[in-house]
């Protein structure tokens, strides 16, 4: 073999192993049901569109544990809320104007990290207050405002954080003047729904996608003064990451706007309620 052709044969192999030796693009969540689903629905679209291998951290951990392996380099991307990177994160105080939140956490994040926040999915997954169909159906309650001319008020249950929270309960019962019957119950977020149909509680701090906002008959009260802040669904993703894979920003972008809070609700429920493997539900949804 002459030189040419021996150097050629090494800057092959080189090659070859400099690219088997990169690593994969990874995808992360955090550990609860509609972030696994996220995840997997993202894992599963890039590696149809990209071709590519992709590696899963999915139920990784909390929101603080999720950022710091995305800022490490230890992930490339996963699915997160404005609110949370506003008020867990960066330590800002809650703010109901959805735009202004989003170009916040965009602006903070690309200079603090070179971290990219795409555009949102497409559904809000903030607080929601939720009563019995029943009872908004009688007393013609469909906003927290009418809620707060409910004589005798309301027993309320919500979830540890809720009542500690910026913007939970002190402030919706300050903003509101929301009538509470007696001391507010703390139950694992799981617990609220068997206690609202129970008529343990007859309101309940629930989030907008919960899976069984779908299947109960549950009105949800329109915050009609906008007290709680924005919770938009996004992919955050690495600079390093979008330079590193060809195709990998507009792919991600063809997801944008495609949810909605029912269209979470019912993939919370399928996975949650009917207990489907979350690899299934995420195949169909993007079938």
């Amino acid at each position: 073999m002459d030189r040419a052709k021996t150097l050629a044969c090494l800057m092959a192999a080189a090659l070859a192993a400099g690219c088997s030796g990169s690593r994969p693009l990874t995808v992360a969540s955090k550990n609860f049901t509609e972030q696994v689903i996220l995840g997997e629905i993202l894992a599963q679209h890039l590696e149809r569109r990209l071709g590519v291998k992709v590696d899963r951290k999915l139920n990784l951990g909390g929101t603080l544990l999720s950022h710091q392996a995305l800022i490490k380099g230890e992930v490339d991307l996963y699915p997160e809320y404005t609110g949370t990177a506003l008020t867990a994160i960066l330590k800002q105080p809650p703010s109901s104007d959805a735009a202004a939140v989003l170009a916040r956490v965009r602006q903070e994040y690309r200079a603090r990290w070179k971290i990219e926040w795409l555009e949102p999915l497409g559904f809000n997954n903030t607080f929601a207050m939720a009563i019995r169909g029943p009872d908004a159906r009688q007393g013609g309650y469909q906003t927290l405002s009418d809620a707060a001319r409910r004589p005798g008020g309301w027993t309320l249950g919500m979830g540890y954080e809720f009542q500690q929270r910026p913007d939970g309960l002190k402030g919706l019962v300050k903003t509101y003047k929301l009538p509470l019957r007696g001391t507010p119950r703390t139950m694992d977020l799981g617990l609220l729904y068997k206690a609202i149909e129970q008529r343990q509680v007859d309101m309940i701090s629930a989030n907008a996608t919960d899976g069984m906002l779908s299947v109960m008959d549950l009105t949800v009260l329109r915050d009609d003064q906008g007290y709680f802040p924005p919770y938009q669904a996004a992919v955050l993703v690495r600079s390093e990451a979008l330079d590193r894979f060809a195709g990998l920003r507009p792919a991600l972008v063809e997801l944008s706007g495609k949810f909605t809070d029912s269209a979470m609700q019912k993939l919370n429920h399928q996975v949650d309620g009917e207990k489907r493997t979350v690899a299934v539900v995420a195949r169909e949804f993007l079938r």
